[in-house]
């Protein structure tokens, strides 16, 4: 099932009550959130530091129980992990489901890339976590869900960005209203030569959305998008020793075999709600292309390999529906179906040293899933209220295999069917109008991926060993939000079955593999604060202690996580800002064995941005710097990679100027 919770924008400016949050299930069934038996996180993205929003982890900063990766590695994508779900990921995002506007960007097998998101679109980012997310389906960490705003005015807009690393971008949008429709068109150009040698970067992106009032009570929007990246350099990660030596070099053998990647991202949407008498409704659908072409660091020459040449055709469609019915004045139900399919057309090559040599693989993988939901609201009283809900998913994955030698490369042809049933039950009592808690339960599970099935420890065929994983949670919380200020604290207990893990990780060859069983246990805080007229902050914390059964820690996730934010005005006037953000990391396990780390660190960046008004026209400029100080970290970590590259280096100090100009007329 899925949720969206729905606010008021908030300025950039320090406001004296922080705006009201509002849960909507299912597109259409609002509720407020100290009502919602969850741990649930609402930010407008107009909080958060400027920047050139061409990496989704800009939206993901100070968000409890979320943490976002800075690859500085555009032909990788952005890292997220939520409560330590996904953190296995080689390149993408898995366990975790991401949205825009209700409209899933991951895909039925659960993977998802960011890249096909235009970032200066949502307005404000949303995420669940624990036990009511489990009603998603196949994401095991929760949900994030960006959300945008339909145009209001008649206007133009055009903003341009430069930064170091011959870092520019261009973007140009214009929207138009009438009493019936609105229409907003947005191209976007980005260049960069990135912080490492091959580490060059260009994306083009362009958008168009349609907005129609059908009636008094049906509303159609409709989404298409063209996302075209030629070329996006792999400068690979660094060893532990090179790191240290010199976090700003590239691996030999990525200039040697030239490794990049070219994405072209195409897809249609549409959303279609109405209410009546006897509820509300909605129906979304979507379908879409994608094409990537990947150069990896090696040959990928012998017979039995899957070549060094990664092409990739993939198809996908889907269709989501749900009706809120209020059964009685005080119980609402909300049930659907989803129904999506993916189609990878996907071929393997020779790596000759940066161009395409001989076929290595050539099969089609499919994933269909259907899915049926349901959940029920039920208002006790003025104070209590109980919410329940289950989910029935099945899942079926299946390759066909067109390159055989006989006797030498055999036929890894197969197909693998998977289902679940999942649940979740909370509480939520609201003391006053200023403090509420929650208690909330739930089962959940995740699926392995298309990609994650593709390759085994026998070296043919689907890994037929690699099953679901399966978690059971515990939550419980609290919440209050008064006159300038807000703050959610919850703790979390998950026991997982099957995990699944990173076996293997060497030269672009990924094998998974299901864990016995793993434990998560952790406290969330995140909140705001108004320190006077002119002073605010933003916080959060985490701790999360996520093990095997042996005792080690899971790779790839920071024990503890901290996220501090002010904004200052300096003059009674709210046309410029100061904020000043730090960001905590803790260690960071890069194997299994726990015998990689990569050491914490706290990087501070500081960002002024102002505002004109002259007669019609809006002027914006805005000034950024990344990691004040000049820390050297480490951004993220590949997950027991077998070659020792497990490093990817974060930013060294970065200034980025912007500024944007708006007209309405």
């Amino acid at each position: 099932m899925y949720y969206a919770l729905m606010f008021t924008l908030a300025s950039a400016s320090v406001q004296a009550t922080a705006p009201d949050e509002v849960i909507v299930i299912q597109e259409n069934a609002p509720q407020q959130q100290q009502q919602l038996a969850a741990s649930a996180s609402n930010l407008a993205v107009a909080e958060q530091l400027p920047g050139a929003r061409i990496d989704a982890a800009e939206l993901l900063q100070g968000l409890a129980g979320v943490q976002s990766d800075d690859r500085s590695n555009y032909a990788q994508d952005t890292r997220i992990t939520l409560r330590g779900f996904g953190a296995r990921s080689a390149f993408g995002v898995r366990g975790v489901l991401l949205r825009l506007d209700g409209i899933p960007l991951s895909m039925p097998d659960g993977q998802a890339q960011t890249s096909s998101i235009l970032l200066d679109e949502p307005s404000n980012v949303q995420v669940i976590r624990g036990p009511q997310a489990v009603l998603y389906g196949n994401a095991a960490g929760g949900a994030i869900d960006w959300r945008s705003r339909a145009p209001d005015t008649n206007s133009l807009e055009a903003s341009l960005v430069f930064g170091e690393n011959a870092t520019q971008r261009q973007r140009l949008q214009g929207e138009w209203v009438d009493a019936q429709n609105a229409l907003r068109l947005v191209g976007a150009r980005l260049r960069t030569d990135g912080p490492r040698p091959q580490n060059k970067a260009e994306r083009d992106q362009l958008a168009l959305r349609w907005y129609r009032q059908l009636n008094d009570s049906t509303e159609l929007v409709v989404r298409l998008d063209d996302n075209y990246a030629p070329l996006l350099q792999d400068p690979s990660a660094l060893t532990p020793n090179a790191w240290a030596a010199d976090p700003e070099q590239t691996v030999a053998r990525a200039i040697t075999y030239d490794t990049r990647k070219s994405i072209h991202h195409q897809q249609v949407s549409a959303s279609l709600q109405g209410r009546a008498d006897w509820g509300q409704w909605h129906l979304n659908s979507w379908r879409g292309w994608r094409e990537i072409e990947q150069f990896l660091p090696f040959a990928g020459d012998d017979l039995t390999s899957s070549g060094a040449v990664i092409d990739l055709r993939r198809q996908f469609t889907g269709a989501e529906t749900a009706v809120t019915l209020p059964l009685t004045d005080t119980v609402r139900l909300t049930s659907g179906l989803t129904w999506a399919e993916q189609r990878d057309r996907r071929r393997g090559f020779v790596n000759e040293f940066g161009v395409k040599g001989d076929l290595r693989r050539d099969e089609l993988g499919r994933v269909r899933t259907y899915a049926l939901f349901s959940q029920a609201h039920w208002q006790i009283n003025d104070t209590l209220a109980f919410s329940a809900g289950a989910r029935h998913q099945k899942l079926r994955f299946s390759v066909a295999d067109y390159y055989t030698l006989p006797g030498i490369n055999p036929d890894d042809s197969g197909e693998q069917a998977l289902s679940a049933n999942t649940w979740m039950a909370g509480l939520n009592y609201e003391l006053n109008e200023t403090w509420a808690s929650f208690i909330a339960t739930g089962r959940g599970f995740e699926s392995p991926t298309l990609t994650e099935l593709a390759y085994s420890r026998s070296g043919t065929g689907l890994n037929a060993t690699l099953g679901p994983a399966f978690n059971r949670q515990w939550e419980a919380g609290v919440k209050c939000r008064g006159a300038g200020f807000s703050c959610q604290l919850s703790v979390f207990d998950i026991q997982t079955d099957n995990e699944i893990v990173v076996d293997t990780s060497i030269d672009g060859r990924t094998i998974y593999t299901n864990a016995e069983q793993t434990e998560r246990r952790g406290i969330e805080l995140e909140g705001t604060a108004e320190l006077s007229e002119s002073l605010d902050l933003r916080f959060a914390a985490s701790y999360l202690d996520a093990t095997f059964s042996n005792g080690l820690r899971l790779p790839g996730i920071a024990k503890q996580q901290a996220y501090l934010q002010f904004n200052w005005l300096p003059t009674q006037s709210t046309d410029t800002l100061v904020q000043i953000a730090a960001d905590y990391r803790g260690e960071v396990m890069a194997t299994d064995a726990n015998d990689v780390i990569a050491p914490s660190h706290v990087v501070w960046s500081a960002a002024l941005q102002t505002r004109y008004q002259l007669q019609g026209l809006e002027v914006s400029p805005w000034l950024k710097i990344h990691n004040l100080f000049d820390r050297t970290y480490v951004g993220s970590v590949v997950v027991n990679q077998g070659s020792g590259r497990a490093f990817e280096p974060g930013r060294a100090r970065e200034a980025m100027i912007g500024i944007s100009a708006r007209y309405n007329y």
